[in-house]
């Protein structure tokens, strides 16, 4: 059973760190449209897409605001090197989305690497909330790519 003594409200700032680095493709993305964009097409799954930034936001946000009392400050370098993987698995995966190269290797890459970031961050500090929305999301997101890209 989901204990809510475990959990208070607090800022995670390296929550807000993590979030914000998987966000800068997005944020060049947004700003620099690369050629024969894919991603700018419009979605076959508008209910998936909505439940899925229904989902992220709810991830972010608990990521970034609510923290675990029974978390202790760990040295655990194998979590971090995970994630650092994570992060530049994903960043690979838009550079070869900007040069051109979509398949659905791409798009999984690009759908489901920051979402071990933040699954393998949620474990660490063992939030709970954060990581049942991170896998949540990463589900329809990954339905989202694989539909709205099949074999490209």
């Amino acid at each position: 059973m989901f204990n809510f003594k475990k959990y208070r409200i607090g800022f995670d700032v390296q929550g807000l760190v993590l979030s914000i680095i998987i966000m800068i493709p997005n944020f060049i993305w947004f700003a620099i449209p690369t050629e024969n964009d894919v991603l700018r097409a419009a979605s076959l799954t508008p209910v998936i897409d909505m439940v899925a930034t229904i989902f992220q936001v709810i991830m972010i946000a608990s990521l970034c605001l609510i923290k675990n009392i029974e978390y202790q400050k760990s040295e655990n370098k194998k979590r971090l090197f995970e994630i650092i993987i994570s992060v530049v698995i994903y960043y690979f995966g838009w550079c070869m989305y900007y040069s051109q190269i979509v398949n659905t290797a791409v798009i999984l890459i690009l759908c489901i690497a920051p979402c071990i970031a933040f699954i393998i961050y949620s474990i660490e500090k063992k939030n709970l909330v954060a990581l049942i929305s991170a896998i949540v999301f990463m589900m329809f997101h990954t339905i989202y790519g694989l539909v709205n890209f099949p074999a490209t």
